[in-house]
């Protein structure tokens, strides 16, 4: 089996694999010409995005800077997926965000992660476990996720928080390790800051 094989197969592996480098360093050079584009430059950065990324809805938006191990390569974008600027996604494995998903600045999406067994780190090795976010969650500025983790459909995820394990669908999570604090529920139909309503009859 080869580095490649096992990497793609979620086992540990060597990432400096001559066969590795020569498909991600070519990668990585499309990503920095991605990110020499200006901000007006919407249609080349849909069509760098529809290159770049294994999957990449209509309507999605990424402000630059963005940073990616593989240029994006094994990142998958569902429709109206918002991205402020400096994401890193580090995707030696694959991640799955779905449609309308939101991020503030500064958030990191890890895949990668390294064996806790000092030898094998010695040896420069690792491991990639996928990352999967649900539809319509909103990921807050400079959260963590780490390999593995599964965010639910509807989640919010507070800003500063590291997530360590899996938040369900329907539910307001924060803190370092991140945590459930509520389920989403009627109060926020009414109410979107404190004690401000929400002015439904002006937002059709």
């Amino acid at each position: 089996m080869t580095q490649y094989e096992r990497m793609i197969q979620g086992l540990v592996y060597d990432p400096g694999d001559p066969e590795i480098m020569k498909e991600q360093v070519p990668l990585q050079d499309r990503l920095w010409e991605f990110n020499q584009l200006k901000p007006s430059d919407y249609k080349k950065k849909e069509q760098f995005m529809k290159e770049l990324f294994a999957e990449c809805g209509e309507g999605t938006y990424i402000e630059l800077p963005f940073h990616a191990n593989w240029g994006g390569h094994h990142v998958h974008l569902g429709e109206y997926v918002y991205i402020n600027s400096n994401m890193t996604m580090v995707d030696d494995g694959n991640i799955f965000i779905g449609s309308r998903v939101m991020f503030g600045p500064n958030v990191m999406i890890a895949t990668a992660n390294h064996p806790v067994n000092p030898e094998l780190r010695r040896k420069g090795l690792q491991y990639n476990k996928d990352v999967c976010i649900g539809e319509n969650a909103w990921i807050g500025g400079s959260v963590v996720i780490v390999p593995g983790v599964h965010i639910g459909a509807n989640a919010v995820i507070g800003a500063g928080s590291v997530v360590t394990k899996d938040i369900p669908d329907n539910v307001v999570a924060a803190g370092n390790p991140c945590r459930v604090l509520r389920e989403v529920g009627e109060r926020d139909r009414q109410f979107f800051y404190k004690e401000e309503r929400i002015d439904w009859e002006n937002l059709q």
